[in-house]
C-alpha cells in the first residue's frame, strides 16, 4: 500500500469516511463510532489539509503521526495540523467498538483572528510531537462539553458572533490541553524518577551479588529487562535526567563501584577486573583510565 490520500477539504473527508455531509465547510466534530474508511487494507496514510482534534478510545488501528504511535487503549487526546503525515496500521481482527470525537477546523474558519497565528505556537500540534496526552475521566468530559458547545454553536443559526464563540471554546479546550500536559508531563517524571530509583538499585545488585563474575558487565538489554521495559525506553530516561546513555551510565557506576573496591580491599587490580565481569583486566584499566585519568594502581596507591 503506497497510495497516498489527500484531504483538501473537511467535505472531502467526510465523504472518503462515509459519513453524512458536512454541517458547515470549515469546522465539523465527527462522532468516530460513525467512521467507516472505505479501504480493505492493512495500512492506510493521508495529508490533511485542515486541523484535527481527536478524543478516541478503543479503535482497531494505530495511528503514528510525526515520532509517536498513537494506541487507543483508553481515552486518548492527539493533535493534527494542516499538511501533516498520516499513517494507519489498520487491525481488523481486534474485536473492539471504537468510539470518541473528532473535531475538525479549516485554517480559513480561523481567518482574521488571534488564534490563527497562536493555534501553531501550541507544542502538541509540532510534527515532532513525542508524546500523546492520556486523560482521566474527569478530563475526558471537560473535552467533551467543550466539543459540543462547540457543534451546538455552529449547528445553530449562524450570526456575526457564531465565529468568536467558537474560537473562543477552541482556545478554551487548547488551554485545558496545556494544563492537562502539564499534569502528565509531571507524573511522568515522578514515575521517571522512581524508575531510575529502580535503575539504581538493580545495577548495585547486579555487581554486589556476583553477577558480574558470572555474567560478565552487565548489558542494557539486560537491566532493561529487569525493570520490564524497553532498552529504548530505558535510553530515552537516562538521556531525560542525567545526560548520558546507558552504557554511560553503566560504565560510570561501574567506575564508582571499582574505586570503592580499590580503597576498601585488599583484592588486587585484576581481581577487581574479574569480579566487574572483564574477560581481561587490560580491558578494564584502559576503561578506568579513560574515565578517570589514573590507573587503577594509580587511584588505589593514593589510599595506601
Amino acid at each position: 500500500m503506497d497510495k497516498t490520500f489527500r484531504f483538501h477539504s473537511i467535505a472531502a473527508f467526510h465523504d472518503f469516511c462515509q459519513l453524512p455531509k458536512a454541517e458547515h465547510p470549515l469546522i465539523s466534530l465527527i462522532d468516530y463510532s460513525k467512521v467507516h474508511y472505505p479501504v480493505n487494507d492493512k495500512e492506510l496514510q493521508w495529508i490533511q489539509h485542515f486541523y484535527s482534534i481527536g478524543l478516541k478510545r478503543n479503535v482497531n488501528a494505530k495511528f503514528n503521526y510525526g515520532q509517536q504511535e498513537y494506541d487507543f487503549d483508553s481515552g486518548v487526546l492527539t493533535f493534527v495540523s494542516p499538511l501533516q503525515f498520516l499513517r494507519i496500521e489498520m487491525n481488523p481482527e481486534a474485536q473492539v467498538e471504537p468510539s470518541g470525537w473528532l473535531l475538525l477546523i479549516h485554517p480559513d474558519f480561523l481567518y482574521r483572528t488571534a488564534l490563527a497565528k497562536k493555534i501553531k505556537q501550541y507544542e502538541f500540534f509540532q510534527y515532532a510531537a513525542n508524546e500523546a496526552l492520556f486523560l482521566s475521566d474527569k478530563e475526558e468530559q471537560v473535552i467533551v462539553d467543550i466539543l459540543r458547545n462547540i457543534e451546538k454553536e455552529y449547528q445553530s443559526n449562524m450570526d456575526k458572533f457564531s465565529q468568536e464563540l467558537i474560537v473562543a471554546q477552541l482556545e478554551m479546550l487548547l488551554i485545558y490541553a496545556e494544563r492537562f500536559y502539564e499534569r502528565q508531563f509531571m507524573t511522568r517524571r515522578k514515575t521517571n524518577v522512581q524508575l531510575l530509583d529502580q535503575f539504581e538499585a538493580v545495577l548495585s545488585q547486579y555487581f554486589d551479588s556476583g553477577k558480574a563474575l558470572q555474567q560478565g558487565v552487565p548489558s542494557v538489554a539486560t537491566l532493561a529487562a529487569a525493570l520490564h521495559i524497553s532498552p529504548n525506553y530505558l535510553g530515552s530516561i537516562l538521556r531525560m535526567h542525567t545526560q548520558q546513555n546507558t552504557q554511560q551510565h553503566i560504565q560510570h557506576r561501574l567506575i564508582e563501584y571499582a574505586k570503592e573496591q580499590l580503597i576498601t580491599t585488599n583484592l588486587s587490580v585484576s581481581e577487581i577486573a574479574f569480579q566487574l565481569g572483564f574477560e581481561h583486566p587490560q580491558s578494564f584499566s584502559k576503561l578506568f583510565k579513560r574515565k578517570t585519568n589514573q590507573t587503577p594502581s594509580e587511584f588505589k596507591a593514593l589510599f595506601h
